[in-house]
């Protein structure tokens, strides 16, 4: 019961902050830090102010929880993710989203940068997951069970919540935003996958592939958590054929600023209308 402690001791370390009882996690990816800015916060939390918390080390990645609300509901949002590929223990990489389900948090939404393996899938677009391959990383199940996380063994079949997904998919209609829907791939990272892996990924039916985000939704679905999970994809694949500058992180980064004010469009009506049709926990 280890790593149960260690959550228990965040969570009080938070709790002596803040009182505040989030409904929705809301996790942020590469690129999409300024969504933070736009709702009315009521504190903010520091992962260096939490003693041997994880820190993010990625480029774009602030590295606090921000505390507030969206018109009237609860939010906490995890600006600045950990990744696996930064050294650290998956256990580490899944803590921040511990603790925001025993903080209150009931819902996740997941968003990342992610790269299309389909020419129709372009940059600048949106993904969202209606399955994942979480193979090529260790799973955060892993190791010691901790009852207090929920089942030993969960079902994956319905990981991703349908009827959220079909509300994110009408507010990017009605909004003229492009979403697609497809199976997600995570890969260790950090370099980017060569065109063979691209392929290989292809095979088992990945759509999009990223660095991150599916160990975290198996954390998520163990703790009964609904789940929504959106890739901003931002660019092709190695592998395509398709003529494309080389793969940076700083190119991503650029495509993922481009798509902020889509992606603000997409999470504030998906948690306005999820809340108002009882689509959350």
């Amino acid at each position: 019961m280890e790593e149960f402690a260690r959550i228990q001791k965040y969570v009080e370390l938070i709790r002596e902050k803040t009182d505040f009882v989030p409904e929705i996690a809301i996790v942020l990816g590469s690129g999409l830090n300024e969504f933070a800015d736009k709702i009315d916060v009521v504190t903010t939390v520091k992962y260096a102010d939490l003693p041997g918390f994880p820190t993010c080390s990625a480029q774009g990645h602030i590295g606090q929880f921000v505390f507030g609300y969206i018109e009237n509901i609860k939010v906490v949002i995890m600006q600045g993710r950990i990744h696996y590929y930064e050294g650290y223990k998956m256990s580490d990489v899944v803590l921040p989203l511990r603790i925001m389900k025993f903080l209150g948090a009931e819902n996740v939404i997941f968003t990342n940068a992610a790269g299309s393996m389909r020419v129709d899938y372009k940059p600048s677009s949106f993904m969202a997951f209606t399955d994942q391959i979480a193979l090529f990383v260790p799973s955060p199940l892993i190791g010691e069970n901790i009852p207090q996380l929920g089942a030993r063994f969960p079902d994956t079949t319905a990981m991703f919540d349908k009827n959220i997904r079909d509300e994110l998919i009408l507010i990017a209609r009605e909004n003229n935003i492009d979403v697609n829907c497809g199976v997600y791939v995570q890969a260790a990272g950090p370099q980017y996958e060569s065109p063979a892996e691209m392929l290989a990924f292809k095979l088992l039916g990945a759509d999009a592939v990223g660095m991150s985000t599916a160990c975290e939704c198996i954390a998520a679905l163990q703790m009964n958590m609904k789940i929504c999970a959106i890739s901003c994809i931002t660019n092709y694949e190695s592998g395509l054929n398709i003529d494309c500058p080389p793969l940076s992180h700083q190119q991503v980064q650029e495509m993922a600023n481009k798509c902020v004010q889509d992606m603000e469009v997409l999470l504030k009506n998906l948690i306005i209308r999820c809340k108002q049709k009882k689509l959350f926990n």
